[in-house]
């Protein structure tokens, strides 16, 4: 053992052996403590070594080019001088929640109980939370479920969406917008870390960029979800934000060459 330093000779104990096996016992453990610490200190808090990162398909550039539109959507979510606020916030709130559920539905039929048992997107897992404030883990399509549901009694309720001329929005009204946001944004991020590759083989990737970054356009222009909530997707709003630049032009077709004359075969054209 290391640290025993005791020495026998028959029946006699050396008690100066027996003090120095004691203090070489005591060295042993606070080197395994200081050990046990520093190799907790290069892990997480909870001591479990962090997952390692995937690989982010839709990062990629053949994928990130593919939009449906290549102007700047900044141009489509700026409120109009004419138009008031919630009402510009109400019609692109509706907007994004049909075609965000639109767009989950092309590939609903993967995204089951068994592919996706909770609902997560890079290393998050959300969860649900009931009127009663109950917090609840389920799948990706009970969360997906819960959040349309919740989206369309929002949307078609003429108390909080008042549609008819005269009709006042509630106080509350850009409170439940940025819960609307928040929820839809889930979504997506869901579709992208989980079903990218389905939407791919769908060829719908176009689609889901061009709906991706005029969401998070919108969302950023109105302050209407929290950048700590959005975060987990930075990598990919920095690109698909940024207008795609134009194609560059295509060169005029270029004289045919005359022959050289013998005295400028050997000259040489700096350019």
């Amino acid at each position: 053992m290391v640290g025993d330093y005791c020495s026998y000779s028959g029946d006699k104990t050396d008690m100066h052996s027996q003090r120095n096996s004691k203090n070489g016992l005591s060295c042993k453990m606070v080197l395994q403590a200081v050990g046990r610490v520093l190799r907790k200190s290069k892990t997480k808090p909870n001591g479990k070594k962090p997952p390692a990162e995937e690989k982010k398909q839709y990062l990629e550039l053949e994928y990130t080019k593919i939009r449906v539109v290549d102007f700047d959507l900044k141009e489509l979510v700026v409120l109009p001088r004419e138009i008031d606020l919630n009402e510009w916030l109400a019609s692109n709130t509706t907007t994004f929640f049909n075609l965000i559920n639109l767009q989950y539905s092309t590939i609903s039929e993967f995204c089951t109980g068994d592919t996706c048992q909770a609902m997560t997107a890079c290393n998050t897992i959300y969860y649900w939370y009931d009127e009663r404030g109950k917090k609840t883990k389920c799948t990706a399509p009970q969360y997906v479920d819960f959040v349309m549901s919740l989206c369309q009694k929002l949307v078609t309720d003429e108390e909080i969406f008042p549609t008819k001329y005269g009709k006042e929005f509630p106080n509350s009204f850009e409170s439940l917008v940025k819960k609307i946001c928040r929820y839809l944004f889930h979504v997506l991020a869901h579709l992208y870390w989980a079903h990218f590759k389905e939407t791919v083989a769908l060829d719908l990737q176009g689609h889901l960029n061009t709906l991706y970054a005029h969401f998070i356009v919108f969302v950023r222009e109105f302050n209407l979800v929290e950048p700590k909530e959005t975060c987990i997707m930075d990598d990919l709003s920095e690109v698909l934000c940024t207008p795609v630049p134009p194609p560059a032009p295509t060169p005029a077709p270029s004289a045919p060459a005359s022959a050289p004359s013998p005295s400028s075969q050997n000259h040489v054209t700096e350019r």
